[in-house]
């Protein structure tokens, strides 16, 4: 008894430790952007901040370029994950509860596109976009991201198609509900805690994604947050307290979402489904 409380312990403490790791660049994030600007690059770190100042948010929101950004960012962002969920909730329905010939081949297809690298898939991809004058638009950006988004959707998505149990649709068929009325009445609602941590993906990939954004995107009004973000790095200097504070205010939306989302985010529960 006492070993495995011992055991609890141990295991107890090493969570808080990695917490503590991983959660102490997030504080120095903040701390960072409050202090002053003659203490944010002082030789003797300190931990905390007696005079805590707003200057640098203030200094961050006073760009001429933070609406434009956000602006493009959300655009951008809104059409990546809703045309992720629905594409790859069409995807896994046709390859999980219908069964026609090439279906395992496009699973594989799709997890060996999944294990391109981002990197290798820019080039041909700006190739394309500019032959197509695709370049310096939001439809090639969100293609571009949708490449990279796609593949993981959809085996993310996977596995709770394949955790559904076959009974309720055929109690549903001889109901006489149509294929549409499976969809949506029965396979959308069992899918929604997949649906959601699909969403949470596109949604984090799409609003962090920083390269693409740059390479594609010609004009600097069609920027998004993450390229201006980067803007507080010039040739002369990085305003630091700047950078923390905008970098604190581009992480809350994504913070946001994942609080307002959790609660969905699980196991689907199918346990009464069938009665």
């Amino acid at each position: 008894m006492k070993r495995g409380k011992a055991s609890r312990m141990m295991v107890r403490i090493w969570a808080v430790l990695f917490s503590v790791i991983w959660l102490f660049p997030v504080y120095w994030m903040v701390l960072t952007a409050l202090k002053p600007s003659q203490s944010v690059l002082e030789s003797s770190p300190t931990f905390i901040t007696a005079h805590p100042s707003l200057y640098h948010f203030r200094e961050a929101v006073a760009s001429q370029s933070l609406m434009v950004y956000l602006r493009n960012s959300l655009i951008v962002t809104v059409a990546v994950v809703a045309v992720s969920v629905v594409v790859s909730f069409l995807a896994c329905a046709a390859l999980t509860l219908y069964r026609f010939r090439g279906r395992r081949f496009i699973m594989v297809l799709v997890m060996a596109v999944q294990m391109v690298p981002g990197a290798a898939m820019m080039i041909p991809q700006f190739v394309v976009f500019n032959r197509f004058g695709m370049l310096n638009t939001y439809v090639g950006l969100i293609l571009a991201y949708m490449a990279m988004i796609l593949p993981f959707s959809i085996w993310n998505l996977r596995g709770f198609f394949l955790g559904m149990p076959r009974e309720v649709f055929e109690s549903a068929r001889v109901e006489g509900a149509n294929e549409w009325q499976l969809m949506w009445r029965i396979t959308f609602p069992l899918a929604a805690p997949g649906i959601v941590s699909t969403c949470v993906f596109a949604f984090i990939h799409s609003w962090n994604e920083y390269m693409m954004a740059y390479t594609f995107m010609k004009d600097q009004s069609k920027y998004t947050l993450p390229v201006w973000l980067a803007s507080f790095s010039t040739p002369s200097g990085i305003d630091v307290g700047a950078q923390m504070a905008a970098s604190v205010l581009f992480a809350l939306p994504v913070v946001v979402f994942f609080m307002l989302v959790r609660s969905r985010i699980g196991g689907g529960d199918v346990s009464g489904a069938i009665k």
